[in-house]
């Protein structure tokens, strides 16, 4: 699918609400953020040395807070583009003939053979982003969700190489 190509109005909906759910959250934590800030900027505005220190530390939880969200969402904007690029381009994992349990999760097996055939192929070519965007998802259906994560940032980093981006 092109940028040119229409998106399905279903799946277009479907986006719109994600984008809205997300939108929301982050204004939701945006104000929980501010509303920390406040009391950390009230306790350390009050002179006593406990409630500084307790401010100093409230002052900390947005501003953890904020650098996750930014780089949560910034992951996820990363994910997305590739797989729009491997969408464009036909490399998808195809796991329609796969057996599924009810829940809609690949039975293991077929989840296991999968990876098997996928890391082999990442085994040939361990640095093409593609292959290992492929690997990560391989591993999310298997289960591993740890080395899915890890297997994507990986293949975050090469594909911002390729295009000069590093």
């Amino acid at each position: 699918m092109s940028s040119a190509e229409p998106v399905p109005n279903g799946q277009n909906k479907e986006i719109v609400k994600v984008v809205a759910l997300i939108v929301a959250l982050v204004l939701v934590l945006g104000f929980y953020f501010l509303l920390l800030g406040r009391i950390a900027f009230s306790l350390i505005d009050s002179g006593d040395a406990a409630a500084i220190i307790i401010g100093i530390g409230v002052l900390i939880l947005p501003l953890l807070g904020v650098w996750i969200v930014a780089a949560t969402v910034r992951a996820g904007l990363a994910h997305q583009h590739l797989a729009r690029r491997i969408h464009q381009e036909g490399l998808e994992l195809d796991t329609s003939q796969l057996p599924h349990r009810p829940s809609g999760r690949i039975e293991r097996e077929a989840a296991d053979a999968l990876f098997a055939k996928i890391k082999a192929e990442w085994e040939a070519d361990p640095d093409n982003w593609r292959v290992s965007y492929r690997l990560a998802r391989a591993y999310d259906y298997a289960g591993d969700r740890a080395r899915a994560r890890e297997t994507m940032r990986r293949a975050v980093a090469l594909e911002r190489y390729e295009r000069g981006n590093p």
